[in-house]
């Protein structure tokens, strides 16, 4: 064996295992990465290099929309679309490491794959989302639901006014 060109089925092994963009990015998301090719197993789906793409991007994310993370992903790979944007953002929700959340007229996916509960602040006039958590509003909105026989499965707060810099 000499020095020669790499044989096609080595290339590909070298080519897949060792490039450095896609083992150091995913490397820090191996539980993100488990959740999704479970997901998509049970599927019968693949974990594709584009729906790779897009996770890198979203788990740098708190909260993205479809057209962003379009505007982001087409610089590098103009081949990808929004159509498979969507698809992918979709199967982030189905697989718990993503929420779809209805802010206005936008979706914004919500990065919840390393998070609690949580509840958000959203600025009407520029879009600014703030997360919070507040053990006084969660204790209160079981006493309201209990006072009314209710048992909360789950929920959503939102809270919709003007951040500081839209206020001044």
């Amino acid at each position: 064996m000499g020095h020669g060109p790499l044989d096609p089925a080595l290339r590909f092994v070298f080519n897949t295992f060792t490039l450095p963009a896609r083992s150091a990015s995913m490397a820090k998301h191996l539980t993100e990465i488990n959740v999704l090719q479970e997901h998509l197993s049970k599927h019968q789906l693949k974990l594709t290099r584009q729906r790779e793409q897009i996770l890198t991007v979203f788990l740098k994310m708190e909260h993205i929309t479809a057209e962003q993370m379009y505007r982001l992903l087409a610089k590098k790979d103009p081949h990808i679309g929004l159509a498979t944007i969507y698809r992918t953002l979709n199967l982030f929700c189905e697989a718990g490491l993503a929420q779809a959340r209805h802010f206005g007229a936008q979706t914004q996916y919500d990065n919840v794959s390393h998070k609690g509960h949580h509840d958000h602040l959203i600025c009407t006039s520029c879009g600014k989302i703030v997360e919070f958590e507040n053990c006084d509003i969660e204790r209160l909105q079981e006493e309201v639901a209990a006072r009314n026989g209710f048992t909360i499965q789950t929920h959503k707060l939102e809270l919709y006014g003007l951040c500081s810099s839209c206020r001044h």
